[in-house]
């Protein structure tokens, strides 16, 4: 069951930033989507597939993207290698953070362990943005 939580208004805005989301789980993106537009956000795709986040982040107006490390059998290597090349910043909202050996490859980038609470999932969007 999803939760809700209201906006805080003492948390960071993500005002007008086009975040683009690539999750398998449907319950998860949907709950990413509502937290991210709480706080002010657009939603530049919300995509089940490494294929359709490669599609949405093609067309250069992604500010920001939360991904999941794999995408059914799939890792998003693609899409982070076009987001890096784009000079998109991204972060990775996963439940393998402690035993997914692909996050190595992308040292210092942000890492949130599925389940994350709205404000801490804002709060990493905004750093990436600043």
């Amino acid at each position: 069951m999803m939760q809700y939580w209201p906006q805080c208004d003492s948390g960071p805005s993500l005002h007008g930033a086009r975040v683009l989301i690539v999750e398998d789980d449907i319950l998860l993106r949907m709950e990413l989507e509502f937290i991210l537009r709480e706080a002010g956000a657009e939603i530049a795709g919300s995509c089940r597939t490494v294929n359709e986040g490669l599609a949405a982040a093609a067309n250069g107006s992604v500010a920001a993207a939360i991904l999941d490390i794999r995408i059914g059998r799939e890792t998003v290597d693609p899409l982070v290698d076009q987001l890096i090349s784009r000079g998109t910043p991204f972060m990775f909202y996963t439940g393998q953070a402690e035993n997914d050996a692909n996050l190595e490859k992308w040292t210092g980038r942000t890492v949130l362990s599925k389940p994350a609470r709205p404000e801490a999932i804002v709060a990493a969007v905004a750093n990436l943005l600043r």
